[in-house]
């Protein structure tokens, strides 16, 4: 299981063994992970599962698709790293992953 580490927009971390094949949002919330609200279940509909990436992870994983793009779009937060975790189905590769959380979140 890979190792993620979402951290809350004032710097407490939240790490977590995270399941294969899920995604970043769905594992947030089976692990009580604060500041990831799902509003839409994971449909892509809302934005308010967003993340924030590292530069190096923003490359590794690759930019929003045009669906994704056009939610975060509406995120007043919106950073040129940003995601939507609903998006990212997590695997092997991410151990170690950190993304950071944004305020409006909370």
């Amino acid at each position: 299981m890979p190792r993620i580490t979402y951290i809350e927009f004032d710097g407490t971390p939240h790490e977590i063994d995270a399941v294969v094949g899920v995604s970043l949002m769905a594992n947030a919330l089976n692990n009580n992970v604060p500041g990831i609200d799902a509003d839409c279940g994971g449909e892509c509909s809302c934005a308010t599962c967003h993340v924030i990436l590292s530069d190096a992870w923003y490359d590794r994983l690759g930019e929003p698709s045009e669906n994704e793009d056009a939610m975060l779009g509406l995120n007043p937060e919106r950073t040129d790293n940003s995601r939507l975790s609903c998006q990212i189905s997590v695997t092997e590769e991410m151990d170690d992953l950190v993304v950071t959380l944004p305020e409006f979140q909370f």
